[in-house]
């Protein structure tokens, strides 16, 4: 799915600023119950040499509409796909999901670079 997500470069790579992006409407299934989950997607990161551009990310948010995946991998994956293809100073992925059977969750995964 990473193959999916188009970049462009940054248009001011000298400066560290933060970029967040929240995806409101992400939808994933419990591996368990089959049942649909609902979450508020939050990306924030200081890019370095490229930037996410925002249509490709949305169509590969869509992409695990019917997938079946737990909150803390769904979470994780989508840290590793980003931190993998942009190599950003930093990131940060933070998934709000709705209320299901009285219990909310916020699962945070960061993403920092291997040193060579």
């Amino acid at each position: 799915m990473i193959r999916m997500i188009e970049t462009f470069p940054n248009p001011a790579p000298r400066r560290d600023y933060v970029i967040e992006h929240t995806h409101h409407e992400f939808t994933s299934m419990c591996p368990v119950t089959g049942h649909p989950d609902f979450a508020e997607i939050t990306v924030r990161y200081v890019a370095d040499k490229t930037c996410v551009e925002l249509k490709s990310l949305k169509l590969y948010f869509h992409a695990y509409r019917n997938e079946g995946i737990y909150f803390e991998a769904v979470t994780n994956k989508i840290c590793d796909d980003l931190g993998k293809l942009l190599q950003p100073r930093s990131l940060t992925v933070i998934s709000n999901w709705k209320g299901r059977g009285g219990v909310t969750s916020v699962i945070t995964a960061e993403w920092t670079a291997r040193k060579k």
